[in-house]
């Protein structure tokens, strides 16, 4: 007999696995697993360090290794225990998981009512997790044969089989099969459009070839794939790049795979992506599923207004109280691994990863009952309000579409006005050095009148000063005469233009509209930075010098928008008509940001529309809110009786379970109570809509659901042998 055999049955487990010297307890390994589950910064260095604090010894690095060799084995015991109850219980099918990881999302019963999308995803990258190479500490790096233990991973091979699946439409280099996402085309644009592109604001939207990191890291991030409540579903690693569109191509490929058609997915560059998607061979098998993209409401808010009106959650039908950024949780709670992880070798980084999802998901499912009693709550609180508010409802899709309709009907001015406005600058500049000609002329015979005659010295600088000026301002004059015959030339102008004529001050008046646009894309700029540092400060990893720093930086820029948005209330009186102008209030809100594409390409008078003042505006927000309100009831009527039916079928079977199961099954039971009282009580919300008590399966179901009760008594007789054997 092995000493470790002898020593797990007392409750330790040796450091080693032949000879141990050192054994540690198994409820030390068990409490540290849970210390570091609500703690995922609790590292194992800290817990040494903890226990020789208590024993009173002196801490020694060599204890952190013995630590990590005996809990890397402890949890392989918890691993090697959870397949074989999967294997017994039949939870070992391909995708079992993705298909029972979410009751709400997955659970169907009979006479369900229709929900427009039968399943939705959000996905998105995080670089907070990058693991360090091996080669930047000067070490040789070992082969590593180990396996990602769950099925949370998507391979690297299977990721790499849409690395050339993008066909390219423009590229950097032609030579290069590369896809660059910014100049794919939309087939609703048309030639002379304004071009809506998002992909200036998001860098993960860019061309591939920009899309690098530093060679230090050979995992630059994660990439994952989480549903509508927030249960992390799959995940991929990126090797030592960017946000490739191999890594999110390679996701919805599974998802597609386990969860089939009428999906819904949301990407913070969803209306960018859907082109790359539309490039890629998954193209028609995404056509016949009918997969939609949109993209989340948080980022939705930092595209361009048209974008938003395609793309944007709230205008979207069908997608209820669904925000689209539950990746944004989960990476909130992911970031806190960071530290502990950065130098770890690649099992262990895995290793915790995985733990964390674990521990992530086993979280969301306890918290299951609240999230759809909360959700339910505010859908009703919202409907009530709305309703109260909005008596004449009829005009609010009126001015959406209206508003749309103008956004697309947009064009940039044609080749021949752009060369008019240039034509009327140059003209401008013209005379400014007719004027400084003129001016330099009269400073030159003007020269001497002051000085004595007498004075040699000063007449000879005088002279080589006004002789210089003049030279110079005659040159200037030169230089813009060429380049206004040159301009007619080009615009085949046999008469040059007079000053305050009608194509003059009419193209004048395209020159200032031109300058109002730069001023505006400086405040859109200073505005975008000041909302994201303000979120930065608010996260609870950021550390005190950061948020001192980033104060002061938002001191500075607050004064820099005050400064911007003077200058343009400036070139707003100066355009003809003049725009409205603009104040600290009109600008403090986040959903303000959308407007600034509004104001930048309006060329004609829009102000007096209904759908452009800001009461109505407001308005039609708060009908959307209220459409979106009445679907999130809807879709969660349907979930809440899903979740019911499954926890009174797995109360119904009354298992015999041992040893392990009987605790997994003891935690989970106690949860399912809360869940019954919390579900019970959305059932008795004024103002629900939803059937009572539970419903019927479908038959397929029921059947796997037999099968699953049935082996649950079975296993638990086989357990209960094998324990006492």
């Amino acid at each position: 007999m092995y000493p470790n055999e002898t020593l797990i049955y007392n409750g330790y487990l040796g450091c080693s696995p032949l000879y141990p010297n050192i054994a540690i307890s198994l409820c030390t390994l068990a409490a540290y697993r849970q210390a570091h589950r609500t703690c995922p910064q609790f590292s194992i260095q800290a817990q040494c360090k903890m226990l020789c604090y208590l024993h009173d010894m002196l801490y020694r690095p060599y204890l952190r290794s013995q630590f990590l060799a005996a809990y890397d084995a402890f949890l392989e015991i918890v691993y090697r225990v959870d397949v074989l109850l999967k294997q017994t219980l039949k939870h070992d099918t391909p995708n079992w998981r993705l298909l029972n990881v979410c009751l709400p999302c997955t659970y169907k019963l009979v006479d369900e009512p229709p929900l427009q999308f039968t399943w939705f995803a959000t996905i998105d990258s995080n670089n907070i997790l990058k693991h360090w190479a091996s080669l930047v500490h000067n070490s040789v790096p070992h082969d590593d044969s180990h396996q990602p233990r769950s099925d949370y991973w998507i391979g690297c091979d299977v990721v790499d089989k849409f690395k050339d699946k993008v066909r390219s439409i423009t590229a950097l280099n032609k030579d290069d099969n590369v896809d660059d996402w910014q100049d794919v085309c939309d087939d609703r644009e048309v030639p002379g459009e304004i071009p809506f592109h998002c992909t200036a604001r998001w860098c993960n939207a860019g061309p591939e070839q920009r899309k690098k990191m530093f060679s230090v890291f050979d995992e630059s991030g994660i990439f994952i794939a989480a549903c509508r409540h927030h249960f992390v579903l799959v995940a991929c690693n990126m090797i030592r790049s960017g946000e490739l569109a191999k890594y999110p191509l390679a996701l919805i490929d599974h998802l597609m795979t386990v969860y089939g058609q009428n999906g819904l997915c949301a990407y913070d560059i969803g209306c960018a992506f859907l082109k790359t998607l539309s490039t890629s061979s998954l193209c028609p098998r995404a056509h016949a599923l009918a997969l939609c993209m949109m993209v989340g409401a948080f980022h939705g808010h930092a595209h361009n207004r048209k974008c938003q009106l395609d793309w944007h959650p709230m205008y979207i039908s069908g997608t209820g109280h669904t925000e689209g950024e539950g990746c944004e949780h989960i990476f909130s709670s992911s970031n806190e691994l960071a530290r502990s992880l950065r130098h770890a070798s690649p099992f262990h980084h895995h290793q915790s990863i995985e733990e964390h999802f674990g521990f992530w998901d086993a979280d969301k499912y306890t918290a299951l009952s609240n999230f759809l009693f909360n959700h339910y709550r505010e859908a009703i609180h919202g409907i009530q309000t709305l309703q109260a508010e909005l008596s004449i409802i009829k005009y609010f899709v009126k001015f959406y579409n209206k508003e749309k309709l103008y956004l697309d009907r947009l064009k940039e001015p044609p080749i021949q006005d752009r060369l008019c406005i240039r034509y009327v600058e140059v003209l401008d500049d013209l005379e400014l050095c007719r004027e400084e000609w003129n001016t330099a002329q009269l400073a030159a015979n003007n020269a001497l009148t002051t000085i004595g005659v007498s004075n040699f010295s000063e007449i000879s600088t005088a002279l080589t000063t006004a002789h210089i000026c003049v030279d110079a301002a005659y040159a200037k004059l030169q230089n813009a005469e060429a380049l206004v015959a040159h301009m007619e030339i080009q615009l085949h102008i046999e008469q040059c233009w007079v000053i305050g004529g009608p194509k003059y001050v009419q193209f004048k008046d395209e020159a200032a509209l031109g300058k109002y646009h730069t001023v505006l894309n400086e405040l859109e700029r200073l505005v975008v930075m000041r909302l994201f540092e303000l979120s930065k400060l608010s996260l609870s990893g950021t550390g005190y010098k950061l948020c001192q720093q980033i104060g002061k930086a938002l001191q500075c820029r607050s004064e820099a928008i005050h400064n911007e948005i003077n200058w343009y209330n400036t070139q707003a009186a100066a355009l003809n008509p003049p725009h409205p102008k603009l104040s600290w209030k009109d600008i403090a809100e986040y959903s303000f940001l959308g407007e600034f594409d509004l104001l930048c390409h309006s060329r004609t008078d829009i102000w007096e529309l209904d759908w452009t003042k800001p009461a109505h505006c407001e308005a039609t927000t708060k009908y959307f809110k209220l459409l979106h309100a009445q679907e999130e009831v809807s879709c969660l009527n349907v979930e809440e009786i899903e979740t019911k039916k499954v926890i009174n079928d797995l109360q119904s079977s009354n298992p015999l379970l041992a040893s392990e199961l009987q605790q997994q099954w003891r935690s989970r039971s106690a949860t399912n109570v809360f869940h019954i009282f919390c579900l019970n009580q959305i059932e008795g919300l004024p103002g629900y809509s939803g059937a009572q008590g539970i419903g019927e399966e479908h038959a397929e179901e029921m059947e796997t659901m037999g099968s699953y009760l049935n082996s649950i008594v079975d296993s638990a007789v086989y357990i209960q042998i094998y324990v006492e054997s």
